[in-house]
This record gives structure tokens, C-alpha cells and sequence, in this order.
């Protein structure tokens, strides 16, 4: 019996989709990829059903956006990502796509077959900070077109856009030094995500240019979402070690530690000074109003859409770096 797309991917350990564009001789697959497909394929007697391959290959003008699963005691929506999400819409329908939100749970095996696989969507964006490394990992060995907001791939396996992390936590800590602090508290997301590392590391650039030794102590680290990404405690633990300043990883952070600050009976800035991050409208929005860190997340969304529709149509893997800006306000 003369084996199908099907049979050869699964000799393959690849994706039906995968094949297919291997054996149409896509710019999107490696040469690698297609050599060890076409290898495969006329061993095994191969013959292609042209009209079959012609449909796999058609467009659905459609691209998943991946979101953890939804919790509905996560509180407040991030306010930089849903500006994210609007200026991904904005590219997106300019160009002739449309956005689908696409849940995945880590749990789920069958996802990737389910949107991509079927032709459902063409590609897909993910973000660092939601989409845990080992679901990113898994989606790049698929093969499906990919772009990550906020982590770049060492392999270059796939496109990115990044903030440059790093030289905003120095503009954020530094800029705390020159209004007289001494005693910065970061207050900074997971650990393991690789902005808050960037930020961690312009922190402590900033603090040992002026001279002022790192205390661990004064390094906290909290979840962006769900029931753990309550700063409550982590923003206690700051002001107990007295801290005259706050540099917090996004303004949702920061406008907690405003309230933290003032459930002290302290008042902002003169006791203790805030930067934020992100400078969404959140910042404009709390009195006094937050100095940020600009990550302007309307453009970054739309820098993410059109770099991996230009991704789709040339397979060339690009990254971009936005740079980082400091939006000055009463807060400091």
C-alpha cells in the first residue's frame, strides 16, 4: 500500500504540515529537515497526491495567540498585555489576519495538532512570561511558524521581540539613585523569566556604578498572574527592611506597592519613591501618577504581528529589540 503524508510523519517524528512543506520544497523547513523527509519518502515509495498537498499548503489567515489557562481569581488583568494583545490585533488586521486566543493547558498533548496540524491557524505568538519554556520548547520542535515576546532562542529556531530589559532596569535603578535613595527594594517578577533577569541585572549595573553594595535581601521575587501574584507580602518584607525606594517589574506591581506604602502611613515620594514598568495606563492612572520604564505595547504587539507574517511568507527568522525609555512622574 502506497504510504500517505501521514505515515511518513510519523517515520518522521514530524508534523503532517511539516512534511508537506518539506516535500513542497518550503523556505519555512531546513534543509536538514527536508533532506531526512525526502530520504523517507522515496524509500517508503512515495507518491504525492499533488491536489492534497496544494490544500495543506493554503493559508488560513489566521493566527493563535497563547494563553495559559484562565483562572478567575487571578485578579486585575496585566494592563501592558492587553495593550500587547491590541497593537497584535491592529497588525494582524491590517494585514488580512484575524487573532485567535488560544488556551493551552500544560497538560494538553494534542494542541498543536488541534490548531496547526488542521490548517486551523498558520503560526503562532507566545509570550515569556505566560508560556512556560517547556510548551515553547515542544512548539518549536513541531516546526510551526513561532514569534515570542520577551525571550529570544538561542538556536534561532524561531522569530523574537524583546524589550531591552537591561537598560531599563539600569534606567529605572539609576534614575532612583539621582533623587538621593540609597535603600532600592526590587520587586521583581518569577525568577526564571528572562526580562526580570535582565532588569535584575541593570539594577544591580546601576547600583554598583554608584557605589552601593547589592542587599539580597532587599530582592524580592512574586508571580505575574493568578492566586500567587499577590505582592502583599513580598511589599511588607521591602518596607520592613525600610527601603526609601521601590523599582517593582511592571506597573500592576508597582501600584501595589503604592498602596503598600501608604498602608504604612508613608507617603510617595518623599518617604519612599516607586518606578514602574511598562508605563501602561495604569501609571497615568494612580495618584501620584507612576514614573515607568516605556515598553510602548501597542507597537511591540504590532512589531510581533508583521514579523512573523513577513516570517510566513520568506521563513527568514528575525529578531528585534525595542528600546527601553524613562517616563518621569510624581511617583519619584
Amino acid at each position: 500500500m502506497t504510504p500517505t503524508i501521514g505515515d511518513i510523519a510519523r517515520m518522521t517524528g514530524l508534523s503532517k504540515s511539516t512534511v508537506s512543506r518539506a516535500l513542497n520544497d518550503s523556505p519555512l523547513i531546513s534543509t536538514e529537515t527536508k533532506a531526512r523527509v525526502r530520504k523517507v519518502a522515496d524509500e517508503e515509495g512515495f507518491e504525492p497526491n499533488a491536489a492534497a498537498q496544494q490544500l495543506s499548503l493554503q493559508r488560513s489567515n489566521v493566527i493563535a495567540l497563547l494563553t495559559p489557562p484562565y483562572k478567575s481569581d487571578s485578579g486585575m488583568p496585566d494592563a501592558f498585555m492587553l495593550e500587547l494583545m491590541g497593537g497584535i490585533t491592529d497588525g494582524l488586521v491590517s494585514n488580512g489576519y484575524d487573532l485567535l486566543v488560544a488556551r493551552v493547558h500544560p497538560d494538553d498533548k494534542d494542541w498543536v495538532r488541534r490548531y496547526y496540524d488542521s490548517g486551523r491557524v498558520d503560526g503562532f505568538i507566545a509570550t515569556a512570561a505566560t508560556c512556560k519554556p517547556g510548551l515553547l520548547r515542544k512548539l518549536g520542535e513541531t516546526g510551526a511558524p513561532l514569534i515570542v515576546w520577551g525571550a529570544s532562542h538561542e538556536a534561532a529556531t524561531h522569530c523574537s521581540v524583546l524589550g531591552d530589559n537591561l537598560t531599563g532596569g539600569r534606567l529605572a535603578t539609576a534614575h532612583l539613585v539621582e533623587r538621593g535613595r540609597r535603600r532600592i527594594g526590587f520587586l521583581g517578577g518569577p525568577a526564571h523569566d528572562p526580562q526580570v533577569r535582565d532588569r535584575l541585572l541593570g539594577y544591580e549595573a546601576a547600583l554598583a556604578e554608584a557605589g552601593i553594595a547589592v542587599d539580597p535581601a532587599l530582592v524580592v521575587h512574586v508571580a505575574w498572574g493568578g492566586p500567587g501574584a499577590d505582592p502583599t507580602g513580598s511589599i511588607a518584607t521591602l518596607l520592613d527592611h525600610e527601603v526609601d525606594a521601590i523599582f517593582a517589574n511592571s506597573d500592576l506591581l508597582a501600584a501595589g506597592a503604592l498602596a503598600g506604602v501608604r498602608g504604612r502611613g508613608l507617603q510617595v515620594p518623599e518617604d519612599v519613591a516607586i518606578v514602574g514598568y511598562d508605563d501602561s495606563n495604569v501609571a497615568r492612572s494612580t495618584s501620584p501618577a507612576l514614573t515607568s520604564v516605556s515598553q510602548n505595547g501597542p507597537l511591540a504587539g504590532r512589531i510581533l504581528a508583521t514579523t512573523l507574517i513577513e516570517h510566513l511568507k520568506t521563513g527568514v527568522v528575525m529578531t528585534a529589540t525595542l528600546p527601553a525609555e524613562l517616563v518621569v512622574r510624581e511617583s519619584t
